[in-house]
């Protein structure tokens, strides 16, 4: 890897199921300057010619101490994987290294903002929140919550389809997340909750139609509360197919989920919904948000953002983020997305098939399509 000026993005795990797509798209944007990394130099190596060379191969392991140098001449790393600890974002803001996370992991990205000093110290931008969920559901929640010139209360809903093509690490996420326990604000105050329980009706339009979907462990439940300062704020999830949904509740319910608790088993759902795919390859996310007008009034608003495939959706949204970080004079520190842009910036990037339908309260109402 050839080091001069910063200017070049390493993805780290770039030649999986997301980091793939933000590598390709990139590589068409800055082409030889994108790095696919991985522990598999062979695997990068491969991806690397299936690309025409846009995109370079880098052997990277972040569970070992970065060699000296190995980060000369970056100016982005973009993490595609799960982390515990927070090493690598220490080297890249230490560098002056800008750092995107691709990540649902909440305990993780709040251990990231803890850096906020160091990032502001060394002109470092961390942005987090990148994707579908996080990522696009903090944006709707952004939205909605200034249509409404402040919102009380925000409720975040998530449809999948079970047909699309998941990644691995996205599947372990969610079978290991089935039964979890976590907390989520209510007026203020943390109280805890355990996925797939307290369920809801959404109506995702568009030909989905109503779903019932129930609490899950998304991190923009964790940061909005923070960054909108809205008093309570929750994620809800569900499949496109009713019928899977209600069986993971049921699974909930009657404690059924322990058994994921054994390896063997957790390895064979996961190898089953990896294979296995049952239904389309739509995907919805929602927000809905309540507040109070000057008169006192009760209002709502809903934001509404459909398409297909949520694996692709989630690559453009990281890749159109990170265009923005490159050349961005925002000051260093840790942001999340909806502390450093908004839908508009963010839909121009991804295409005529992400549709936004926003709608308000009865007595208003107003309705946007980006993409046309």
């Amino acid at each position: 890897m050839e080091m001069h000026k910063k200017e070049d993005i390493v993805v780290v795990g770039g030649y999986g199921h997301v980091g793939s797509t933000i590598c390709r798209i990139l590589g068409e944007r800055y082409p030889g300057k994108v790095y696919a990394a991985g522990r598999r130099l062979d695997r990068a190596e491969r991806f690397s010619r299936s690309t025409g060379g846009k995109v370079k191969p880098l052997q990277l392991d972040i569970r070992k101490p970065l060699p000296p140098g190995r980060l000369d001449g970056v100016k982005l790393m973009i993490t595609c994987l799960e982390q515990i600890d927070t090493g690598l974002v220490h080297e890249c803001l230490r560098s002056g290294i800008h750092y995107i996370d691709v990540t649902a992991n909440g305990a993780f990205l709040e251990k990231v903002e803890q850096h906020k000093d160091e990032a502001a110290a060394y002109g470092a931008i961390a942005l987090l929140s990148v994707g579908l969920a996080p990522g696009l559901t903090n944006l709707l929640a952004l939205e909605a919550h200034r249509k409404l010139g402040g919102a009380e209360r925000i409720e975040l809903a998530i449809m999948l389809g079970q047909g699309d093509a998941h990644g691995q690490a996205a599947i372990e996420w969610t079978v290991e997340n089935m039964g979890a326990r976590f907390k989520v604000m209510e007026n203020r105050q943390q109280v805890k909750v355990r996925s797939f329980t307290d369920g809801k009706t959404f109506d995702f339009g568009g030909g989905i139609g109503r779903r019932r979907a129930y609490r899950f462990p998304f991190s923009d439940q964790q940061a909005l509360p923070r960054t909108l300062e809205v008093p309570s704020v929750s994620t809800r999830f569900c499949l496109d197919s009713a019928i899977v949904t209600g069986l993971l509740a049921v699974a909930g319910k009657t404690g059924m989920v322990r058994l994921l608790q054994v390896g063997w088993i957790r390895r064979l759902i996961v190898r089953s919904l990896k294979l296995l795919r049952f239904g389309g390859d739509r995907f919805a996310v929602k927000a809905e948000a309540w507040g109070r007008s000057q008169e006192g009034r009760t209002e709502s608003a809903e934001c509404l953002i459909r398409g297909r495939n949520q694996s692709d959706a989630t690559a453009q949204v990281a890749a159109a983020a990170a265009a923005m970080v490159m050349n961005s004079a925002m000051p260093g520190g840790v942001y999340h997305m909806e502390q450093f842009t908004d839908l508009s910036g963010i839909l121009k990037e991804l295409g005529p098939d992400i549709a936004l339908d926003v709608r308000l309260s009865p007595m208003r109402e107003e309705r946007v399509r980006y993409g046309d």
